[in-house]
């Protein structure tokens, strides 16, 4: 961000992801926006453990549909269950998302800047469900 803005100032956002250089490049975009990053996260298992005995530590989320082969279904179940807001991040398009998933915010791979911080700016500034 070349403006000096700081749009996720106060975010502390969980990355998922499994790819070493993904997760440094989704770190520097993120922290450049102000967020405070959480992780990185790279096992479904780990994840799912870290969410139910440290959901206070974050209040938003980027996910990899897929992490070391598996999908991170359970952790979109898991965060949705809590009503925190996450993003898809995938190398595929929305038609590669399993049905009960494509209305998730997602972010295509290779990531953008500008494009992963509006998609996060306008899914946090969404009130919660009722």
């Amino acid at each position: 961000m070349t403006d000096g803005a700081q749009p996720l100032r106060g975010c502390r956002i969980l990355v998922v992801e499994d790819d070493y250089l993904l997760t440094l490049v989704l770190t520097d975009f993120l922290e450049e926006a102000g967020a405070e990053v959480i992780g990185p996260i790279g096992w479904v298992e780990e994840a799912l453990a870290f969410i139910e005995h440290d959901v206070d530590e974050f209040n938003a989320a980027v996910l990899d549909v897929n992490l070391h082969g598996s999908k991170s279904y359970p952790i979109a179940d898991a965060l949705a269950a809590r009503s925190i807001k996450f993003i898809f991040a995938t190398g595929y398009g929305a038609d590669a998302l399993d049905e009960g998933y494509r209305h998730y915010a997602r972010c295509e791979k290779p990531v953008d800047q500008a494009a992963l911080i509006k998609v996060f700016g306008g899914l946090l500034s969404k009130s919660p469900p009722s």
